[in-house]
């Protein structure tokens, strides 16, 4: 099979119908052949056009998925996070939604007094969807957390030193739900 590495999308003419068969991806209208969906082009060795996907299907979040999203706010008892992608497909933009929440109570295994010590605002976090529908997640387990921080101070990066975070532009500590991987660039 031959490739040509050009992008169609659906209506895009390729071709008419005594150059080519129709293959997958192709509509046939009046003996011109059309890309029904958007890939790129392949054409066999018997002429058989088709338009082969370039991506999969965007990922549906499921129970169980590891997701990397930011702290857009904290709330009393819950953290707003925008999810940016899923763990292993994160060439792919999600689906549905994708504002999930950290209750107070899905942090970490122990009491959470304040959820502002725990995240600050647009912090890169890594976390596990407990609730599908509802957009919940859990930050419990050790690989989960804070993976990027900023300064509240100074907006200068955190950098991690035992069980804290500092910065080394003002000198200012935080404390944040820390993941193990926490400035390694780890997803």
């Amino acid at each position: 099979m031959e490739k040509d590495k050009r992008i169609v999308v659906p209506g895009d003419f390729l071709g008419t119908s005594e150059e080519f068969t129709l293959g997958k991806g192709v509509f046939d209208e009046n003996g011109n052949l059309y890309a029904s969906q958007i890939g790129e082009i392949s054409i066999s060795d018997k002429r058989v056009i088709d338009v082969l996907p370039v991506a999969g299907t965007p990922p549906m979040l499921k129970e169980g998925d590891v997701v990397i999203g930011r702290i857009e706010d904290i709330k009393d008892t819950v953290a707003v996070v925008s999810i940016a992608c899923v763990k292993g497909k994160e060439t792919r933009e999600i689906a549905a939604s994708t504002q999930g929440v950290i209750h107070i109570s899905n942090v970490k295994s122990g009491y959470v007094s304040e959820l502002q010590h725990e995240f600050g605002y647009l912090d890169v976090v890594k976390a596990r969807v407990i609730d599908a529908k509802a957009l919940r997640l859990s930050t419990e387990s050790k690989d989960l957390g804070v993976i990027k921080a900023m300064c509240m101070k100074c907006k200068g990066n955190l950098k991690r030193k035992g069980d804290v975070l500092t910065c080394e532009r003002c000198k200012r500590v935080e404390t944040r739900k820390i993941s193990e991987d926490y400035g390694k660039g780890v997803v």
